[in-house]
């Protein structure tokens, strides 16, 4: 599927209006509702083609975000060979009590994987706590950037944002 189609298909499966409060605390009039267009094969398999051409030829592992981006960096690691990581919020209280499940991620390179960016704030807790584990972090790709002020947040922490669409390019694109 063409970039320009897929924008447009993601747009009109997603894209729902009304009153929500987002992560960030801010209130919004409309919402991509990220779980529409992940959980449709028909959709989740051109997003990962086109978001395995974001990654950083020296990425070593890709590190999907609870919970929106492990089913992405499942997909592009389908695509690319490239094994993952599945990254909580927080560290499991009971088990293994891992912040991250899957291969071993000390010293590696890493590029995380997301679904739907605002401000970037959850990523910036998630790459502080991966680095203070040993990863090497500084590339983030997305399907969506809501906001423009996440390129800065995520710059201010050492993070280059890559993502596969804008939200005013998805609006064009609608």
């Amino acid at each position: 599927m063409e970039r320009k189609e897929l924008g447009k298909n993601i747009y009109d499966v997603a894209h729902i209006t009304g009153e929500f409060l987002l992560r960030s605390g801010k209130i919004s009039n409309e919402y991509f509702d990220k779980y529409k267009f992940e959980s449709l094969p028909e959709l989740l398999e051109p997003i990962s083609e086109h978001m395995k051409n974001l990654i950083p030829e020296s990425t070593e592992l890709l590190a999907g975000l609870e919970m929106g981006g492990i089913p992405l960096s499942s997909a592009i690691s389908l695509k690319t060979g490239m094994p993952s990581i599945f990254v909580r919020k927080k560290a499991k209280e009971y088990g293994t009590r891992k912040l991250a499940e899957g291969s071993d991620f000390s010293g590696k390179n890493i590029c995380v994987v997301e679904d739907v960016v605002t401000t970037g704030g959850q990523i910036i807790e998630s790459v502080k706590e991966l680095r203070e584990l040993g990863a090497k972090i500084n590339t983030v790709i997305c399907v969506i950037v809501r906001e423009p002020k996440a390129f800065e947040n995520l710059e201010n922490a050492g993070l280059k944002l890559l993502p596969l669409f804008t939200m005013e390019e998805l609006k064009e694109l609608a």
